[in-house]
């Protein structure tokens, strides 16, 4: 064994220790399903057995795709290769129609015709998959499913039959833009695509600012929002979550129009969001009920995402530092797709995730699940290094002193080096 893995090895336990996240820090951070769920959400009992395979300490039935998704997506996008058993248990989640589901009452058992699979959770595991490259049938019959619930107006609400909402489009959007499909092909039986669905979910100028809007639950009315508008302007540009840093940055706002298109709309909604981040220190504040003084640290990285694909990425940056100054509890406390957002936040601006703040955000969300591949792969290099040293006489190592490593344990090396944490 060398000494770096014994580093490795004892970071990661380090990083273990950790609480589920409170009910204040729950934000519109996530996806529309997932934001209720990922962030406050209780531990199982003791006697619920977690799937090996799994990221996060809760019982996955409330948000296991979501989170699952966004940690395989955030580990490639890192060169880091998921384990085998985690890509595993993300398919083993799939539908019969192709759909995953928000929600499962049991996520052991297989789906059943009462399970209600989301274009949300559907789009998350293709996004993850379809990235990975190695889960085509999976990827496709997830895809083939988005089509035959994409409404008239070419975009989709969170479940088939309800209205296209700019949160469930976008995400939609990132998961074909994945798969290699041109979301300005997928049209409906109305001939129309996600790019005319979402210039209708914009606001005007004004006092809506531009914004892409969010319903109100009661009476259905637009309203400004930053979550909405995040995901809208990804949509809009045509992106997912893996957002490359833009090699020129724009230095000014652009000027808001009427959104007649959805380049249009995109540009409205930046400008939004360049607003909203200029008045509260480049971070955005909470708009849930009773959490309105709050930090909103998972739409401030969704809007790190929005503002570098769309080439503002001197703002992007200055969010992105923000969170790395003041992002660490909150990651901690809310699990795996909380790091996730913060890998892809750090990806887009252009920062290290392996040092944001002096935080390895790699390493942490690593020790959320199962030791990736690349992990086991080190450790069998280091087995046959210390085979090696055995079979070639003394051992430098034993010179040194085998004692140091016999406490450590060698059991230590599969059991402590990547723990689970979730809300």
């Amino acid at each position: 064994m060398n000494v770096r893995r014994s580093a490795a090895v004892l970071a990661a336990v380090a990083v273990f220790s950790s609480v589920a996240a409170p009910a204040a820090f729950a934000d519109r951070g996530l996806p529309q399903v997932e934001r209720s769920r990922e962030l406050g959400e209780a531990k199982p009992s003791p006697s619920t057995a977690l799937p090996s395979g799994l990221y996060g300490k809760s019982d996955p039935k409330f948000d296991g795709v979501f989170r699952q998704s966004y940690a395989l997506l955030a580990q490639h996008t890192e060169g880091v290769r998921p384990a085998t058993k985690a890509v595993d248990w993300l398919t083993g989640q799939q539908c019969a129609s192709g759909g995953f589901a928000a929600y499962r009452a049991d996520a052991t058992e297989p789906c059943d015709s009462k399970t209600a699979v989301d274009s949300n959770s559907t789009a998350a595991a293709v996004q993850a998959l379809a990235a990975l490259g190695h889960e085509d049938a999976t990827v496709k019959k997830g895809v083939d499913w988005l089509k035959s619930v994409q409404n008239k107006d070419g975009g989709w609400g969170n479940n088939p039959g309800l209205p296209s909402d700019a949160n469930s489009t976008g995400i939609v959007v990132g998961a074909l833009a994945a798969a290699g499909r041109n979301p300005a092909d997928m049209k409906s039986q109305d001939g129309k695509s996600a790019y005319d669905a979402l210039p209708k979910l914009a606001m005007d100028c004004g006092k809506d600012g531009g914004a892409f809007g969010l319903a109100d639950a009661k009476s259905g009315k637009l309203a400004p929002n930053a979550y909405a508008t995040a995901a809208g302007v990804l949509g809009s540009l045509g992106k997912g979550l893996v957002v490359t840093a833009p090699k020129k940055s724009e230095d000014t706002a652009p000027k808001c129009a009427k959104p007649d298109t959805a380049t249009q709309a995109a540009s409205n909604g930046v400008g939004y969001l360049l607003d909203t981040l200029g008045k509260t220190d480049d971070h955005l504040m909470s708009s849930m009920p009773g959490s309105t003084d709050q930090p909103d640290f998972g739409t401030t990285a969704d809007s790190v995402l929005a503002l570098a694909a769309a080439g503002q990425g001197e703002r992007a940056e200055k969010s992105a530092e923000w969170l790395a100054e003041n992002s660490a509890d909150w990651a901690k406390q809310s699990g795996p797709a909380a790091y996730s957002k913060l890998i892809f936040a750090a990806h887009a601006a252009g920062l290290d995730p392996r040092d944001f703040g002096g935080a390895d955000l790699v390493k942490q969300l690593n020790a959320q699940g199962p030791a990736p591949q690349d992990a086991d792969s080190s450790a069998k290099a280091d087995a046959d290094e210390e085979k090696t040293d055995d079979d070639g006489g003394v051992s430098v190592w034993w010179i040194i002193g085998v004692g140091m490593v016999a406490g450590i344990g060698i059991g230590f090396l599969y059991s402590g080096n990547r723990k689970k944490q979730q809300p």
